[in-house]
Order: C-alpha cells, then structure tokens, then sequence
C-alpha cells in the first residue's frame, strides 16, 4: 500500500482566509477519518492532517483518487462545495506531503485548484502549434509575446480567449499554452478575491511581457513527485497540471506530440479542450496517444498527424475490451526518462501546482511582484 503524507498546515487551523477549512474537516462524511499530529520544526509549530490508513483503503485504494467522489457521494460538476471537498480530501491522501505555510494557504490552494477546473471546463480551443490567434484585446511581437493592449484587463481577456460561450469563436493554441493560459486565468480570480495587489501586478506584467514555457513553471507552479519517487498511476488531484508522455519515438517527431498537456477535472476525467463536452478518461487518453503511431504520415518528408486515422482506431479499441486492456498494460507503465524510447508508457512521475499566494507567505518568483508580497 502507498504510504499517506498528507498536509503539513504551520501555525493554528483558523485565520486569514482560512474559510473553508473548518468546514471541510467536520464535514459528517469522513467525521473521524482525518488523523492529526502535532509538532514543531525550525518553521514552528504545524500539524500533520491526513486520511487513516484504513480509509484510504477504501476510498483511495492503491493511491488511486479517481472514484473518491463516488466513494464520498459527492457531486463536483454540480456543486462548488463538492468540489472542493473532492481536493481537500485527495490532499489528505497524497503520498507525498504538501506543506502549506498557513492554514490560509491551504485554503486558497483548494480555491485556486477549483477555479482551474471550473475554467478548464468552459475552455474550447483550436488546436494548432504553428498558428496562434487571439481576441482584439492582446497584441504580439516576438520580444513580449502575446500583451494586454491599453485599456483592457487581464481576467476579461482570458475568459474572452479561452470560453467560446463569450468570444463566439475558438481561437488557435497548443495543448501547453492553452493551460498556461487556464493556470493564469484561476490564479487572477484568485487574487482578485484573496491578494488584489498582487493581481494589480500580475496584470502590469502582461501589459509589457508575457511569461511562458519553462520561465512560467518556474515563477507560478511546483512540481510534486519525480522519477526516482513517482506517484501512484492513478493519483491525481482535481486541478493537477500533468503530462501524458508518447512512447513511440517515431510519432513523437510530429510536432505537437510529444505528449499532451492536461488538467485533472476530478470523477476520474481530464480535459479534453478540443472536443466540447467530451472530457477524456485516463483510459481513452491512453488509448488515444498509443494510437497516435497509426496516424502518423510523411509529406515531403515531414512527418505530420492523420487525426482521423487516429480517432477511427481509438474508437475500435474502445469498443473491444480485450484490446483496451491490452493497450493499457503497456501504456499505464510510468514513461521513460527524456530521451529514452523502450518499455515505458505514457505515465509521468509527477503532477504540477500553483505556490503559495496569499499576502505575507507570497511564494511566486516574479520579481514585479516582490513588493506585494
């Protein structure tokens, strides 16, 4: 059985923007579930909140917190509050130990992860890693990348680019910007509510250059779990940024993939931006990248992606259960390191999140923001 870390929450359970937490914890479905230590380290006095072992058996059995909403009769896409109850309960049961510096902090993580779901949900898009369209409101240049123009603000912006149901329209992304663009989104309206002077920051810093790639990773998010010590396979937490590796060196030259960037939506679904309505499993997003090596094509010698080749073999193998299984044997092995193409599938070791936010535990490296802190 995997082990259970849990929470390491500093300093009392009430405070600064800690609403929710008290909640959570006496919620009459897991009343008595929640096992808590106390002690004291050179940051001070914290305590350690997580799932008894026994419970996590039955609700997360193997690490695997794709059924905890069923388990906890709980209704996520219905109900906000559900929702979080889903994140705050498969925190308890991470096996690698979150620390949070308040239990304020801990509080904003669970909004924020469920403001990354109720986003990614709405979010339609037109997938395309050479073609980039915006609304009016942004403009580009090399140097900046896609900036706010004079006069327009930063969350408006992105709902007007990401949601269809305000644009009327999808624009062109990448699987990976399309969820920085998302990140960024859940982190704005987090802070309008929780740190607005960080927000008034964040949106200066769009208006004269954008952060992206690695440089966004590594101001806005954390990365939990790697290859020398992997999460369980099927450990996810509602609002995990994650990536689904290709394991087939030959379809992976196709740019664009490599693999596939997604959220984790809770009730054992990832996001599916390109298709409205018709979010992935973990096994039809498996069986779907494995089948990428059937859809590859050369044209003059560069290689590019039959996606209907593609979908007409994911939809057979889903309809046969035997070659479902088969599929997935292969491709729910932990992926090979970079650069390596042999027995590993397409299961990355890790899952990415949004640091620390609030004002006085600030843990977002953008020095423009040095000052709200």
């Amino acid at each position: 059985m995997n082990p259970i870390a849990g929470v390491r929450v500093y300093g009392p359970l009430a405070g600064v923007g800690a609403e929710g937490l008290s909640d959570w914890l006496s919620d009459d479905r897991w009343a008595g579930s929640v096992e808590e230590t106390c002690g004291v380290d050179a940051l001070g006095a914290y305590r350690d909140l997580r799932l008894a072992r026994d419970v996590a058996g039955r609700w997360a059995p193997d690490g695997d917190t794709m059924a905890l909403a069923r388990a906890l009769s709980l209704d996520p896409a219905a109900h906000r509050a559900d929702l979080e109850k889903e994140i705050f309960v498969a925190l308890l049961c991470s096996p690698v130990r979150a620390d949070f510096p308040s239990a304020g902090e801990l509080a904003a993580a669970v909004r924020v992860r469920r403001r990354i779901v109720q986003a990614a949900r709405r979010t339609v898009l037109a997938f395309d890693t050479e073609q980039a369209e915006r609304p009016d409101c942004w403009s580009w240049t090399e140097a900046t990348g896609f900036v706010l123009k004079p006069g327009h603000a930063l969350i408006p912006s992105l709902e007007l680019t990401l949601w269809p149901d305000r644009s009327g329209r999808l624009f062109s992304f990448s699987c990976y910007r399309a969820t920085e663009y998302v990140l960024l989104l859940a982190l704005a309206q987090e802070l309008a509510d929780s740190h607005p002077a960080a927000l008034a920051a964040l949106q200066r810093q769009w208006r004269t250059r954008a952060i992206q790639s690695g440089a966004f990773h590594d101001v806005f998010l954390r990365e939990y779990g790697s290859l020398q010590a992997p999460l369980p396979p099927r450990y996810y937490v509602p609002g995990d940024r994650l990536w689904f590796r290709n394991p087939d060196a030959a379809s992976a030259e196709v740019e664009g993939y490599e693999g596939s960037w997604v959220f984790y939506l809770g009730s054992g679904l990832f996001t599916n931006f390109w298709k409205p309505g018709q979010p992935y499993t973990l096994a039809s997003k498996c069986v779907e990248l494995y089948h990428w090596r059937d859809g590859l094509r050369q044209d003059g010698g560069r290689p590019w992606m039959d996606e209907s080749v593609v979908e007409a073999r994911v939809a057979g193998s889903l309809a046969d259960p035997a070659t479902t299984a088969r599929i997935l044997e292969r491709m729910m092995r932990l992926r090979d390191p970079g650069g390596v193409y042999a027995e590993g599938g397409c299961i990355d070791a890790s899952r990415e999140a949004l640091r620390s936010l609030l004002p006085g535990t600030w843990d977002l490296g953008l020095p423009i923001l040095a000052a709200t802190a």
